[in-house]
């Protein structure tokens, strides 16, 4: 049985729903899933009066942890293009899993959000690859086996290199059925590969 971890950065909630929905994926192949997410650094006063989402359940990750997992599916919005800063910073403290290879072997995803459909939601993901590739670990996306993604019926987030939402530009846009549906996809596939590896 595969050992996964969702880790994500949500500000205003969206990504928080992805990464439950990712995480059912997960679970839907029998792993054993933990949902966490990585410390806020924006100080509480600001991230008040910026009606970010201050109630989110899960608890904080720690770095040491993460060779504990089997797969690593990361979540985070994107900041001009790239993963949220948040998420960023903790990953800049992994030099210590990456110089004694805790994470070489184990599978990394990644999934986002943006306010617009072109908000560098596919630049933020493939600028994560890096560093799943530099800790030595193996990368799954959203294959397009989902066929969700294809179309143009609907606006949607999704592209084979993993899950997405858009929210608007004032944050009123939830995840649509069809972008969980991708996520809890993500989830399965990466949790599958886990397994197999394992």
């Amino acid at each position: 049985m595969a050992k996964v971890l969702v880790l994500y950065y949500s500000a205003y909630g969206h990504i928080e729903t992805m990464a439950y929905a990712v995480a059912e994926g997960a679970k839907s192949t029998g792993a054993e899933v933990v949902v966490k997410r990585v410390p806020e650094l924006v100080p509480d006063e600001v991230a008040k009066a910026s009606y970010y989402k201050m109630d989110q359940a899960a608890p904080i990750a720690t770095v040491d942890e993460l060779a504990d997992y089997d797969a690593i599916i990361v979540g985070a919005g994107t900041r001009f293009g790239t993963v949220a800063s948040q998420m960023r910073n903790f990953w800049d403290q992994t030099g210590g899993l990456w110089f004694a290879g805790k994470l070489v072997g184990k599978v990394g995803s990644a999934f986002t959000s943006s306010a617009t459909q072109h908000g560098g939601q596919e630049t933020t993901i493939l600028g994560f690859i890096p560093t799943f590739l530099h800790q030595g670990m193996i990368v799954a996306g959203l294959p397009y086996a989902f066929q969700g993604q294809m179309g143009v019926d609907e606006i949607k987030g999704g592209s084979p290199y993993g899950a997405s939402t858009i929210t608007d530009g004032d944050g009123s846009r939830q995840p649509s059925a069809i972008e969980l549906e991708a996520a809890k996809y993500q989830g399965a596939h990466v949790a599958k590969i886990a397994a197999k590896l394992g």
